[in-house]
């Protein structure tokens, strides 16, 4: 795996947050001699559609999805894992998460981080309060 394309929902606080984290780590080592690069791309967008017409993509805009150069998608606490695994820090962390025993905790990671995106029924970018893109 020599890349990953991040679909974020570019809207939300906390999507935006987490893309510009992540874009800030240093790459990991792809096993082959290079890195695992990290493309990210704005879901629902017209590029996305293009990229991948396959996708639901109003799914992508209520979870991170990730696609690998290889066809791949991964969604939800396994797009998280994905994207850990990518950087040189946060391997060791992904490999943790990724066993059956710590799944059930990176999934609860995940509906927390989404949890935080609802509000009264509706959807983090459609009733966002900007609270989380504030400094402090």
């Amino acid at each position: 795996m020599r890349e990953l394309t991040v679909l974020y929902d570019a809207h939300c606080g906390l999507c935006r947050r987490f893309k510009d984290w992540l874009a800030a780590q240093r790459p990991a080592s792809n096993g082959e001699g290079g890195v695992v690069r990290l493309r990210f791309v704005a879901a629902g967008s017209t590029d996305a559609r293009a990229l991948y017409p396959g996708l639901d993509h109003e799914a992508t805009l209520r979870e991170v999805t990730v696609v690998a150069d290889d066809g791949s998608v991964y969604v939800g606490d396994r797009a998280w894992i994905v994207c850990l695994w990518a950087t040189g820090e946060h391997r060791h962390t992904a490999v943790r998460l990724a066993s059956p025993a710590m799944r059930p905790v990176a999934r609860a990671m995940v509906q927390a981080a989404a949890g935080l995106r609802r509000l009264t029924g509706g959807d983090y970018a459609d009733g966002c309060d900007g609270r989380c893109d504030r400094e402090g």
